[in-house]
């Protein structure tokens, strides 16, 4: 009797852990989706003409790093910090923004890859064409990390080939 009630439990516990694996996998199933869900709609929404892609996608205290070599490379501690010194010098450049076109985004738990390219024009005329992979670390549906891939002497060239005219009092 001691040995049947003893092979009971142990199925019971066997059968609770499994149900246990069954319902982490599928929560972590379903946050991987949310995150990639959230980044994928953010994206749509910027090619569409939303101006607020950083706000909405970034948390506050994000570490955005772009790789590479040239002034543009490097650490970025926080969001309004990466956008006063690489977004906002780089789109004051630009006669329209850059529109986003996902070519693919992947997937795995709180990290998800998106490989898009970027058109704009820039004041002069001249058209600005680059393409991207973007590394997101999600936390509550906001990047808490991303690294950047780019072709940088892209950017760079709007970057020195527009100047900023001066306004008064700046």
């Amino acid at each position: 009797m001691a040995t049947s009630s003893y092979v009971l439990k142990t199925l019971v516990l066997i059968g609770m852990l499994i149900h246990c694996g069954v319902a982490l996998a599928e929560s972590a199933a379903s946050s991987t989706q949310r995150n990639k869900q959230f980044i994928a709609q953010a994206f749509q929404h910027w090619a569409e003409g939303g101006g607020t892609f950083f706000q909405d996608v970034l948390s506050p205290d994000v570490v955005w790093t772009i790789k590479g070599t040239g002034p543009a490379a490097g650490t970025y501690h926080g969001r309004d910090v990466f956008i006063e010194q690489a977004v906002a010098p780089f789109a004051a450049r630009l006669s329209s923004f850059v529109k986003p076109t996902v070519n693919s985004i992947w997937a795995d738990g709180k990290d998800v890859i998106v490989y898009w390219d970027g058109a704009g024009v820039a004041k002069d005329g001249k058209p600005y064409n680059n393409s991207f992979v973007w590394i997101f670390k999600m936390e509550n549906l906001r990047a808490t990390e991303v690294i950047a891939f780019l072709d940088l002497s892209q950017y760079e060239d709007v970057i020195n080939r527009i100047q900023l005219t001066a306004t008064p009092g700046t």
